[in-house]
């Protein structure tokens, strides 16, 4: 912020709009005073951090050195492997530059506190005392000049004339102090621009001096690095569709009327209350009860234990179970059981009426279904469902192919929706026209993958050799049914087209495989395990839009089985960048010049694979109820 100049002529004019230009330079000055004893006591704490930081980061280094990665699963990646090994790596590089460190902030308090004290209490010390002795003349000659002023006309001239000239050296005494006043606050403005901002540069370029120094070893670790940023990444993107599947699955699981996918098909078991007939009346006892379909055997294990006797696990054979009506107790979400033991049911009591059902679904029990009106009708790979995804690749490579993020963003559930219930209607289907300004390019490509998961593929494979993940892939793709093929080469052509403006629309393979592989790829249950299985489906995109012209250009050579996967005799062809191995490096003398960024360039890898595919479609039964349940979570 710049201040009104200061004249050496208006030091006799002494004006008011002079005394105000004065003050703006004496807080100005104050300013400065107090700037620099921040600037020597948080540099001093900088250069006691740096050399407590220094030794911190040595302790550090050593830590990392010591830890070792576990991962969920029996199998790794490679961009686990480079994620596993990195602390080692970074261990080494801080230790060595730590090394150096400590050897140069040994002279930065020559370089930045001195300078600055000297500056402070030399340049702004002897301003403060000219600007004391320009006040203490001020105020003389002003005093002088009231008294001069009162003087009467009829004094002796000789006493007249000793008063002027007692006013005139008083006020030659003020000019005097406040030219020189004036002159040292232009010295010290001035100075202030290099007295000041040279030390601080120094003890900057001190600290660049060491990333001067380890410009070299930085040069070894950027192939590292960048191997890393990459791996790091790929994780991330896989950890983002994971994290969205996960959590859709929790929220999912918290639902009551997900709670049945917590017991397996074979059992069912919880709390329930059973009614208990007395001679003095009725009670219910709590039991934590397990139900085995196969032998249709109902164990209960009493909650509630009487202090003189403990009673044991009571069994029942199931023979029926039929559902209590409302209107006949006064409890609810009651249920009958008829067993082989006892003459009379057994009255149930489940802890919501979500419980009861699965209870009777697990007994078999007779419960009035509920109609639900379905919104999707069944999707099919029948000619409706290939005109409709083709129209949809037709609209987005027409339309927004360029566009940032295609296939990333979201559209509306409502008008997803509305038009996957319009191109399926069965009165007319396949009659919409995508280009009507009702939808958008979210929605045709939310509708299009959202068609997509309800008619996907599957089978597992695994391997780290990169040519047999091709090879397997290819070998797999033509054991599908011509249909499943057919839409799978539709699809993957359309995602190389779109690959293609990655510069535009920033949708490279890799991006596509994170949305893509468990849109395409789902698995049989929705665990957490088959959560985490979601990176290595990804990858199964990037090969096959990487390898598309390959795998469908024709059958593979031998399409009688898959190929088997070579023994690992030599290392991988692509082993994690490393560099804690590499011979001491002889650094030479201090540039300044020498050091720069380097940008980052990142290389692509692959991981192992996973490609799901669903031969044989499921059951209308299942597939609606799915799709219902879906729904209700949107």
């Amino acid at each position: 912020m710049g201040h009104p100049p200061l004249e050496f002529s208006d030091c006799y004019l002494d004006s008011p709009e002079f005394r105000e230009t004065l003050k703006c330079y004496e807080l100005e000055l104050e300013r400065t005073s107090k700037f620099l004893k921040d600037v020597i006591k948080d540099g001093n704490s900088v250069i006691s951090a740096i050399k407590g930081y220094s030794l911190a980061v040595q302790k550090f280094s050593q830590t990392l050195s010591m830890f070792q990665f576990d991962f969920i699963g029996d199998s790794l990646t490679d961009d686990e492997i480079n994620i596993a090994q990195s602390f080692q790596e970074f261990a080494v590089l801080l230790q060595e530059v730590e090394h150096d460190r400590m050897m140069l902030v040994q002279n930065a308090s020559d370089l930045l506190i001195k300078p600055l004290e000297k500056f402070r209490k030399e340049k702004i010390g002897v301003t403060k005392e000219k600007r004391k002795k320009f006040e203490k003349e001020s105020e003389k000659y002003y005093s002088q000049l009231d008294k001069h002023l009162n003087l009467s006309a009829k004094k002796k001239e000789s006493q007249l004339q000793e008063a002027d000239e007692l006013l005139d050296r008083e006020r030659v005494n003020f000019y005097e102090s406040s030219v020189e006043y004036v002159y040292q606050i232009h010295q010290v403005q001035d100075r202030k621009k290099f007295d000041v901002v040279e030390p601080v540069l120094a003890f900057l370029h001190s600290i660049l001096t060491l990333n001067n120094l380890t410009v070299e070893m930085t040069q070894d670790f950027m192939p590292y690095k960048q191997e890393l940023q990459l791996s790091l990444q790929n994780t991330r993107n896989h950890y983002e569709s994971t994290r969205e599947e996960m959590e859709e699955l929790m929220n999912r699981m918290k639902h009551p009327s997900q709670m049945g996918k917590m017991h397996s098909m074979r059992t069912m078991e919880g709390y329930l209350y059973c009614q208990e007939k007395w001679a003095l009346g009725v009670s219910w006892v709590k039991y934590y009860c397990k139900y085995h379909k196969d032998s249709r055997l109902l164990v209960m294990v009493p909650c509630e234990q009487k202090p003189s006797t403990k009673q044991g696990p009571v069994e029942l054979t199931l023979k029926s179970c039929i559902r209590r009506k409302t209107e006949s107790i006064d409890k609810r979400f009651c249920f009958d059981v008829e067993t082989s033991e006892r003459n009379t049911p057994v009255t149930f009591q489940a802890l919501s009426d979500e419980n009861r059902k699965l209870w009777m679904e697990a007994m078999d029990g007779k419960e009035p279904v509920s109609l639900f009106f379905l919104i999707y009708l069944l999707m099919e790979l029948n000619e409706i469902g290939f005109k409709f995804v083709r129209k949809c690749i037709n609209y987005v490579e027409t339309k927004g192919v360029t566009q940032e993020g295609v296939y990333r963003t979201v559209g509306s559930n409502i008008q997803v929706q509305k038009l996957l219930n319009a191109f399926f209607d069965p009165t007319c289907p396949g009659d919409v026209d995508f280009h009507s300004s009702d939808w958008d390019i979210k929605t045709i490509t939310s509708a299009m993958k959202f068609y997509l998961r309800f008619v996907s593929l599957c089978v597992c494979v695994c391997s780290d050799n990169l040519d047999f993940r091709l090879s397997e892939i290819h070998s797999l793709i033509y054991k599908l049914p011509e249909k499943n093929r057919e839409m799978l080469e539709v699809l993957i052509q359309h995602l190389v087209n779109v690959c293609s403006y990655s510069q535009e629309n920033l949708m490279t393979p890799s991006n596509m495989g994170v949305i893509f592989g468990p849109t395409l790829m789902r698995a049989k249950e929705e665990t957490v395990a088959a959560m985490l299985d979601i990176k290595f489906q990804n990858i199964v995109i990037e090969i096959l839009i990487e390898g598309c012209k390959k795998i469908f250009s024709g059958t593979p050579e031998d399409s009688a089985a898959p190929p088997v996967p070579p023994p690992r005799i030599t290392p991988r062809k692509r082993q994690p960048i490393t560099i804690s191995k590499r011979p001491p490096r002889v650094y030479p003398p201090l540039n300044p010049d020498l050091f720069q960024s380097t940008e980052s360039k990142l290389s692509g890898s692959f991981g192992l694979i996973v490609i799901i595919i669903l031969n044989h479609p499921l059951p209308l039964f299942h597939i609606v109820c799915r799709i219902y349940c879906i729904l209700l979570l949107l």
